[in-house]
């Protein structure tokens, strides 16, 4: 299972969200002026949202607008799949410079999900795109609010690979800590920047994926973070070893949780699950199909390096939702730890029942291999 070079080849894709007035278009505003942006592309519903006027250079075609940076804006009126399409065709077609990088800035609204889906699944976009980051922006005055009124607004700081906090020195401290304490609970792993004006570097939001081009290597330890979830107690904690019955974990409530959180962050699970012995690719295959067709709404996010049985090198697999991303095969394991590690973000789901069924199904694979192996 050869590391596809293909992989380094595929524009990085960043996926910015964030409830409405978090302020996602100011911090586009604030990203679009830096350096090293010269090579990117941006994703936006309308210009007259983000106010581009100041920084245009010149209009290539309605949808398409040129910016001082080197930067190419797009306005997407159709759906993601089509404006993303139309994008690479009119970079093939030389209409457009080279890109090496998409932003997708999502509606307020939006469930971030289905966007992930699409460029997992579309048989073009996933041969030409790969998912680098999900930025998700948190307004620091009134994201607890929002939080407790808009389960949008919990999904998109869980699935988030960095979280930031707007509007930072509006927000008095007492307000901070309580929402930084939530948000940490809610998604461990994912670093919470607070911004002011949208000013945060471009290099703490990109080159959150497997991927680092900058190395032109796979940084494991960076994309998973495993070790977030071993500060935390409860079900946030390492589970490859704990029998104890955890059926509450599955329902709507955690008596045990220090600080009060609202019913909707309730609902999301965050935690790592280790295994230390080898794990079939076959068990895996069928857990992910069982676990994807029955409680796909649950599983928010996954993400894993696993030890597989045959196997000298890891095997990253990646998930949202309903989908996996086809597995990448690493050239080495990133340190002397070699156990398979997953990492869960998911709804109403504890991980008890997934970590026994993952076991008892590689427990049952070994079971049927041994008994078809021929002793020499």
């Amino acid at each position: 299972m050869a590391l596809s070079n293909e992989q380094f080849d595929r524009i990085a894709t960043t996926v910015i969200t964030g409830f409405l007035g978090s302020g996602k278009t100011t911090l586009l505003n604030a990203l679009l002026t830096q350096d090293g942006m010269d090579k990117t592309a941006v994703l936006i519903n309308e210009f007259g949202e983000i106010g581009l006027d100041h920084l245009l250079v010149r209009e290539v075609s309605e949808d398409v607008v040129l910016l001082n940076s080197g930067c190419i804006c797009c306005s997407v009126r159709g759906d993601l799949i089509s404006g993303l399409r139309d994008l690479f065709v009119k970079r093939t077609r030389g209409e457009i410079p080279e890109f090496d990088r998409v932003i997708i800035e999502t509606t307020g609204l939006a469930d971030p999900a289905p966007i992930l889906h699409t460029l997992m699944t579309d048989p073009l976009l996933t041969t030409k795109f790969r998912l680098d980051s999900v930025v998700t922006t948190v307004d620091g005055i009134h994201g607890s609010g929002q939080l407790d009124n808009h389960p949008e607004s919990v999904k998109q700081a869980a699935v988030a690979d960095r979280i930031l906090m707007t509007k930072a020195d509006l927000a008095d401290e007492v307000t901070r800590t309580a929402l930084e304490t939530r948000l940490r609970a809610l998604n461990p792993a994912a670093p919470i920047y607070p911004v002011v004006n949208g000013n945060i570097a471009v290099s703490k939001l990109f080159n959150a994926g497997l991927y680092d081009p900058t190395t032109k290597s796979m940084d494991v330890q960076k994309w998973l973070r495993d070790e977030a979830y071993e500060q935390h107690g409860d079900d946030h904690a390492h589970h490859h070893d704990d029998h104890g019955h955890h059926d509450h974990h599955d329902h709507d409530h955690h008596p045990d949780h220090s600080h009060d959180v609202n019913r909707h962050d309730d609902h999301i699970r965050s935690f790592c699950i280790t295994f230390d012995e080898p794990i079939h690719w076959d068990a895996f295959v069928t857990w992910a199909e069982i676990f994807t067709q029955m409680r796909g709404e649950s599983l928010l996010r996954v993400k894993g390096i696993l030890n597989l049985v045959g196997e000298d090198a890891p095997v990253a697999i990646h998930a949202v939702q309903h989908v996996f991303h086809p597995p990448a095969s690493l050239p080495a394991w990133p340190s002397d730890d070699h156990r398979s590690k997953i990492v869960f973000i998911t709804k109403d789901l504890g991980p008890q029942v997934i970590r026994e069924s993952l076991y008892h199904l590689n427990a049952a694979v070994s079971e049927t291999n041994d008994g078809n192996t021929v002793k020499e």
